[in-house]
Order: C-alpha cells, then structure tokens, then sequence
C-alpha cells in the first residue's frame, strides 16, 4: 500500500459539513447522455456510482442546466430545470451513497458559448459579442457560435433567481453539495472577462463591477439552500474556447474577485487551471494559492493533478486543500485505489472524451 507515499491525497478534510475520506475529487466532465429533455439516465447511475465505488472522496456531477430558456449549452446535457429533472437524478444520488461517497452537482448557464440546440432559439451573454473559436464536434457543434443577444438587467436578476431555484430543486434531490460553474467562458465568466463583458452600467468596466454577477449569484444560491449544504463557486481564467485568456490586472484582480466570492458566505472555492498548479502573474504561486491567501477559504485545486506526485505536492505546498481529478478520473475511475495499491492507473486517451453510448 502506498498510501503513506501521499499522506496528504490520502487523509481525509471536510468542505463545509460534509466529510471527505481522502483528499481526491472527481472534476465535473461534460458527458451528453442524458435524455434529449435533459433527464438522469440509467447510463449515469453507473457511470458516477463507477466513482464512488472506488474510494473517490467525492464525485461533482457534471454541469447541470438551471433553466428552460437559455443556460443549456449541449444537446443530451442534463438539467436541474424542474421537478422531472430533480427527480431524474435520484437515482444517481442514492447509487454513490449507497458506495459511501458524497456528490455535489455544478450548476451552469451556457450564455454565449452553446451550440446545436440553441442555434434558432438564440443565446444571452453580457454583451452582443461573437465568441472565439469554434463550436465543440465531440459535443455535436458544428461552425463558429452565433452572436448572442445582450442580457438585460431583468435577465441578470432572473438567471440568479434560476442558479438559486435551480440549487433548491438539487439540494432537495438529496445532492451533499452545490457548485456553481462560474469558469471556463460560461456565462458568469463571460461577464469577468474583459473582451467578453463590453458593458457601461454596473456589470462593466473595472473588475469589482465584472465580478458583481459571480457575487449575486453566490449569494442567492447560499440562501436558497440549508446552511448544512456546502456551496461554493469555480474559477478559471482560461476557457473551453481561448486557452490563452489571463486576467489582465495579475494578482490585483484576484485579490478582488476572491475576497468578493468569500463576502457571499459561500464554502469553497474550485480553481480550475490549464496548466495546474503552476504560478501566475510573476507572482511565484499559482492562482489556487492566490486565492488561499487572500481568503484562507477551502480551496479545490484543478489541473493536471493526476499525477499523484503533483497533487501531493499541490496539497503539501498550499496550492489548495482537495485535488479535483478530471482526465486522470474519466481514464481510470479506480484511480485512488490503484494509487493506494502502487499500480498504475490506465493512461488518458483523448477518445475517452466523447459521450457516453
């Protein structure tokens, strides 16, 4: 057993009330095999239960649409959108806890980037401003995203009202947790990054107005749910479609937008880097690390960790408190298991990224 090589992976933590065995989290992954009406499949019941089965400390379920109107952004993405969509994901919840394993569910709003089922619908996003790159094959995209219609203030207030209905409806399916997806060139994230977020009003300009999205939401979510229920937000710089973007104020803007999220009363916060745990800004730490020491809040650290001689280390350095796990989860579910045991897990292949059959 080689647990005691990574006695930091392998010891357990709590996120809010909710204890973790060890320190391995599965990373939310997009997998488009949920119905077309955007229901928990059988197929998902085994595919997460596969997770919690094999000593993960704990499984955050794909991003999950909060409405009917704009946020889903793939076709056969599950929703979180009514009582049939709650109801669906039951099943998912009670096969990992019947494993042990605790699962929380992320929240998303598409917002600009969203393809195949919005294309005639249309899509939202804080200004009218075409993203970058291309629609995404795996996921059924096909060409450039459309041009979006920019969101009004009424929108702003409904779509936090939609993030807090929508974490209400997950928290009562029995979900341990909420994360609201706020990374990656989604809608939240839309609004802090500069090329994106053209407004004049209170939602543009200098970052405190670019972060004010992000904070409505948090808020609105962390009251819409018993305190028992840890809520927490992820961040990133980079996105699905520009792997390039970092935030233009360095370090000034991260100790703006960290301490914004943590005044929401929030649990944790998930920093998902492209490049993991590597230092930003010139700063000598990564922006994980930046955002402990500006919050000393909970922080999951995202990126390339499934190495596990890089998450020991991300952990040891105080790059964050837990290691979301995406690739190196999505290869081998049993990754932990086969960490504790010395062996080595199955190595990522980038056909392993497309949907579940």
């Amino acid at each position: 057993m080689t647990a005691t090589r990574f006695p930091k992976v392998f010891s357990a933590g709590r996120i809010g009330n909710v204890r973790l065995k060890n320190r391995t989290i599965v990373a939310p992954m997009t997998r488009t095999s949920a119905t077309v009406d955007g229901r928990a499949t059988p197929i998902m019941v085994d595919y997460y239960a596969e997770f919690a089965r094999n000593d993960w400390g704990l499984i955050i379920a794909e991003a999950t649409y909060i409405d009917k109107q704009y946020s889903q952004g793939y076709n056969n993405q599950p929703g979180i959108a009514d009582d049939a969509h709650r109801d669906a994901w039951r099943p998912v919840i009670e096969a990992c806890h019947r494993a042990g394993t605790p699962i929380f569910l992320q929240l998303i709003h598409a917002g600009a980037v969203n393809q195949g089922n919005h294309w005639i619908k249309g899509s939202i996003a804080p200004s009218s401003v075409q993203p970058k790159g291309q629609q995404i094959d795996r996921y059924g995209g096909e060409g450039p995203f459309q041009v979006p219609r920019e969101i009004t203030r009424d929108e702003i207030r409904q779509s936090a009202a939609n993030f807090a209905a929508a974490a209400k409806r997950a928290a009562d399916a029995g979900f341990d947790g909420i994360e609201v997806h706020g990374a990656n060139g989604y809608l939240l994230d839309q609004f802090l990054t500069t090329y994106t977020n053209l407004r004049g009003d209170e939602y543009g300009g200098a970052i405190e107005n670019r972060v004010r999205f992000h904070t409505e939401v948090m808020k609105a979510v962390r009251d819409a749910v018993p305190a028992q229920v840890p809520v927490g937000v992820r961040i990133s710089q980079t996105k699905v479609n520009d792997l390039t973007y970092v935030w233009p104020g360095g370090v000034n803007d991260a100790n703006i937008v960290f301490p914004a999220l943590q005044r929401t009363g929030i649990d944790f916060i998930h920093v998902s880097a492209h490049l993991g745990c590597t230092p930003v800004f010139d700063s000598g730490m990564s922006l994980a690390a930046l955002a402990k020491r500006a919050t000393g809040m909970t922080i999951i650290a995202n990126g390339k960790l499934n190495d596990p001689v890089l998450a020991e280390a991300a952990l040891t350095n105080g790059d964050g408190d837990f290691c979301a796990i995406g690739k190196g989860a999505l290869a081998d579910p049993a990754w932990p298991v086969k960490i504790r045991q010395g062996a080595t897990p199955i190595p990522f292949d980038p056909a392993m990224t497309s949907p579940l059959a």
